[in-house]
């Protein structure tokens, strides 16, 4: 038996492949091998299976699924090979050896590659391993959005592979395999630079120059035309090979002519001077930078040496002469000789930043946006992310791709100190270009000309770190086209990706195994080892922001006798969590606070409030309420806030907010807490309202509003019932940690009305777990007093327990309820509550009494003229009168409902009494009319899309008939339901 995720999703053995059948069970065998032997999610089953909104019964989609691979497993033997599909609680896992699947094989295969020392057993092992690919890998599944990213990374990988295998034929001088190799899969990935780079230099190796610079034009072009940008520095790089004639077979060794830095290294550009002892060549090219005494030499009263090979009026020197003569150059002041005995470039960078964990793809992200012409690469994200750190270390690793220098400046946009003014930090750039200080100007825009000049021919790094506006960086970008700018800052700086197509590089919190590292790193990998999971618990407290790590290492480092699991159970109070965060004058409090005191006040009183928030979402109706204004208001609240990182937007118009900006949030204003609460529960409460009221239009309100209701400025406006549906369902998590909250706060009066409000869901989706959120609810109707409450809580959870089938509970809760609703006097509520109770009654076999309970429903519902109570009740009591063999009071029952309510009434009620009348019929020996019946109520449910509905018209007229087109239509209603959702 074998498993194949390299091409056809497919399960080999020795009879064939196995019969998967449709594309989502294929994903969701995928989606089990890329996770083999560990538990995978129906959430995550669901992402893999769903590119949008996922069908209300996509569990038992994935149940149906999930059992159907099961049996073709076990008809194949494959317990026999070590392999089962089991469920654990919320999960499933897959369990088989590694050595079935063809992924693992392939990375097996390419770590053995990697420790041969001779390139002919690698070769042989690199083509092994490539020859287990049998086409796109996954290829025959739903191509869902994690499915897609998996086949991404196998893709990467094999490509990784090809250009390696090309690299081993390299070695051993067979340059015509390599570019054989490397051919096909350039021609293939075409924009793939790594690739045409690869190929360019195994041409040019095997002795076809023509070809190999053919390609690199025909790359370029390409670039240039599909995505408006210059070819990278790689590709670059095996171009100026070429040109140079550079025979390579050495090159990118340790200490080769090639090696970086080393003196084969070419710049992009003229060739410039190389120290201060060379003539000029006349042409103006600027040469690389002179030490910095020399640079600096001549500031007492004579003027400064102009830089080799520019003249020195370009600086502001006064040779003068007569017709137009050049005035003779100023004597040369004695050089410094540098400690390596060679000119050096200009580097005003800080020390690389310690301890520096994670960041791979941001790094990469980097490279890629300081490609091009002139690139302005933008770091952006929230205080104490790393945003510096990221730029020094990106740069530090970078050395050799600015040979004329590097500069640096602390724009200091969010600092108590305030921003440095431009004109001084144009004269520090121009200091260490070689400008003398009585030449720098003393205006902005003259200063800003003059580092543009010196600059334009130049290859250079410019970082400009925590720039607060986009005017402030503007003048202080350089002129030349091969010099790349990096500015980093709290905000998104749009106006910069407007005006200077700045490249974009946002940096986000780090992942629990990068946050641990970097506690390692200051600590010493010894006291994390010793604690892997306090460690891991404390990079989660601190949410992933290096900031907080770093405080948190530093207080550990200074306390040796400290476990972190001490410092975890300080830090899990969130009261004093700020405060444990904060060391000297670092900190994440100080961080946050810089950047809220450059915000407007709109946007300041926004963030206060949203530290109040119970939940883990917000849009602008929530932040809205939270803050007691419009929606409106608040969203451009929360651009402003966005801008500055404080909150993220996940999805449109749906927003968060970090833990530990959270917690600073909230002691901003700790006095407007219960202000803010009770505004985002009463908006809760109206949202709820609306959406169950299109949901399930015509229905009776469940209850009615609190005396001191606050109603929102605004309330969402649903339009049709799968926007409110979906609505409920994506706010599940947060309704219930808002009805949690006002338990907590006292506020019982509303909790209980938030859970009840999602009745239409925990309709729909009755075997969700919503026992435990009911429970909840009628503890709050118990701690309120309030028979109302009780006895509609009390409903609704002997129904989900009925459904569960936890029927003696369920009938222990229920036979309290009609009596709650009596002393209430909610008669209407009184009639669900028997119907309820009547439902599990039969299921006891107690029908008798459950047909005396919905009889005493209907009489109710119609003594309060409610026809929608009533139609509930009137199904009910025929199906009851149907199990009791009573089918012409059935047929009666369904007669009366059917007459209640409009065509336009709820498909799914209308397919069940037709079901219910069709089935009567046939136990009246009506057959042609239970068909005719039952044939209308299955083709009704089949035209909206209500398969549930249909399976069970169609089961009923199976039982009375062989028809093949009955058994067609239900064998396709049960495939919808299983595979289409």
């Amino acid at each position: 038996m074998e498993f194949r995720l390299l091409g056809t999703v497919s399960v080999d053995t020795f009879t064939g492949p196995l019969p998967l059948g449709p594309a989502k069970r294929r994903s969701l065998l995928a989606a089990l091998l890329l996770s083999a032997n560990t538990p995978v999610s129906i959430a995550r089953l669901t992402d893999s299976l769903w590119d949008d909104t996922p069908p209300l019964h996509a569990r038992s989609v994935i149940q149906g699924h999930v059992s159907r691979l099961r049996a073709l497993l076990v008809g194949a033997d494959a317990e026999a090979y070590g392999v089962e599909l089991v469920t654990l609680g919320d999960a499933y896992v897959l369990r088989l050896p590694e050595t079935l699947l063809d992924s693992q094989r392939f990375e097996e295969l390419l770590t053995l590659a990697r420790g041969q020392r001779s390139p002919a057993d690698a070769v042989l092992m690199l083509k092994e391993a490539l020859s287990l690919w049998q086409g796109p890998a996954l290829s025959g599944a739903f191509a869902g959005r994690p499915l897609q990213a998996a086949a991404h990374s196998l893709e990467e990988s094999r490509l990784a592979t090809v250009e390696q295998l090309a690299r081993a034929y390299a070695a051993l001088g067979e340059h015509n395999r390599a570019a054989a190799v490397l051919r096909s899969e350039a021609v293939a990935h075409p924009m793939r630079e790594s690739l045409a780079a690869a190929l360019m230099t195994a041409l040019y190796r095997a002795g076809r120059q023509s070809e190999a610079l053919d390609w690199f034009h025909r790359t370029r072009r390409l670039l240039a035309d599909e995505l408006g940008i210059d070819p990278g520095h790689e590709l670059a790089d095996a171009y100026a090979l070429i040109l140079r004639g550079d025979p390579g077979p050495d090159a990118g060794r340790e200490g080769g002519r090639n090696a970086p830095g080393g003196p084969g290294t070419t710049a992009r550009g003229p060739v410039r001077s190389g120290g201060g002892d060379s003539g000029g060549s006349g042409n103006g090219a600027v040469p690389a930078a002179r030490p910095a005494a020399d640079r600096r030499a001549g500031t007492d009263g004579g003027a400064a040496a102009a830089p080799a090979d520019r003249p020195a009026d370009l600086l502001g020197g006064t040779g003068g002469g007569t017709g137009g003569a050049p005035s003779p150059a100023p004597p040369r002041p004695l050089p410094v000789p540098s400690l390596a005995g060679e000119p050096h470039p200009t580097d005003l960078l800080p020390r690389a930043p310690r301890g520096f964990q994670g960041r791979t793809a941001e790094l990469a992200a980097l490279t890629r946006a300081a490609a091009g012409e002139a690139p302005v690469c933008l770091v952006t994200g929230p205080a104490g992310v790393g945003k510096t750190a990221l730029a020094l270390q990106w740069a530090h690793r970078n050395p050799a791709a600015f040979p004329d220098g590097r500069l640096f400046a602390d724009l200091r946009g969010f600092s108590d100190t305030g921003e440095p003014a431009l004109v001084e930090v144009l004269r520090e750039f121009l200091l260490a270009l070689g400008v003398a200080p009585r030449r720098v100007p003393e205006s902005v825009s003259a200063a800003a000309a003059l580092f543009r000049s010196l600059t334009d021919r130049r290859r250079l790094l410019v970082i400009l770190d925590n720039a607060r506006h986009s005017a402030t960086v503007r003048p202080l970008l350089p002129g030349g086209t091969d010099c790349v700018t990096l500015v980093t800052s709290r905000h998104r700086l749009e106006g910069l990706i407007a005006s200077d197509a700045a490249r974009p590089v946002p940096l986000d919190v780090l992942e629990p195994p990068d946050g641990t590292a970097l506690l390692a790193g200051v600590l010493g990998e010894d006291r994390v080892l010793a604690e892997p999971v306090a460690a891991r618990r404390l990079a989660e407290l601190c949410g992933g922001l290096p900031l907080a790590l770093r405080v948190t290492a530093a207080r550990l480092a200074g306390r040796p006798t400290w476990t972190l699991a001490g410092l975890a159970d300080e830090l899990a109070d969130e009261r004093s969590r700020l405060t444990y965060l904060d060391v000297d004058d670092t900190g994440v409090s100080a961080a946050l606070r810089l950047t809220v005191q450059q915000l407007p006040q709109d946007a300041v009183h926004q963030l206060a409030r949203l530290g109040h928030h119970p939940g883990g979402h917000f849009d602008p109706y929530t932040a809205a309420a939270l803050a007691g204004t419009d929606p409106v208001v608040a969203t451009a609240a929360l651009e402003r806030l966005a801008a500055a990182h404080l909150v993220t937007e996940t999805a449109p118009g749906r927003w968060v907010l970090h833990d530990l900006v959270r917690l600073y949030a909230r002691g901003m204003d700790p006095a407007g807490g219960s202000e803010a609460l009770i505004g985002v529960l009463d908006h809760y409460i109206a949202t709820a309202l609306a959406a169950a009221d299109t949901a399930e239009p015509g229905g009776e309100l469940c209850f009615v509003l609190p005396e001191d209701y606050h109603r929102p400025v605004a309330v969402r406006d649903f339009v049709d019932r799968a926007a409110a549906m979906h609505w409920l369902a994506t706010e599940r998590d947060d309704l219930a940690l808002a009805a949690d909250a006002a338990r907590t706060a006292g506020f019982h009066d509303r909790a209980w009305r938030i859970i009840l409000l999602q009745w239409p869901q925990v309709v729909w989706r009755v075997r969700d777990n919503w026992s435990p959120l009911l429970e909840l609810a009628l503890d709050s109707a118990r701690a309120h007093d309030d028979a109302y409450a009780e006895s509609r809580v009390l409903s609704l959870l002997g129904w989900v327990l009925t459904e569960e089938g936890r029927t003696t509970e369920a009938v222990t809760l229920l036979e309290r309820s009609p009596g709650l609703a009596r002393q209430a006097g909610d008669r209407l509520g009184e009639a669900t509550a028997l119907i309820n109770l009547a439902v599990v009654q039969a299921e006891q076999g107690e029908l008798d009494t459950a047909l005396e309970g919905c009889g005493r429903a209907v009489d109710l519902a119609r003594e309060e003229r409610e026809a929608h109570t009533e139609m509930l009740a009137l199904q009910h009591l025929a199906r009851l009168q149907l199990t009791a063999n009573r089918p012409h009071e059935a047929l009666e029952s369904v007669r009366t409902a059917l007459d209640l309510g409009p065509e336009h009434e709820e498909v799914a009620r209308r397919v069940l009494l037709l079901t219910t009348s069709g089935e009567a019929r046939l136990a009246l020996g009506e057959e042609n009319d239970g068909i005719r019946l039952l044939d209308r109520a299955a083709g009704e449910a089949e035209s909206a899309g209500y398969d549930t509905g249909a399976v069970r018209a169609l089961q009923a007229l199976l039982r009375v008939t062989a028809e093949p087109e009955y058994r067609k239509r239900y064998e396709e209603a049960v495939r919808r339901l299983t595979d289409n959702g």
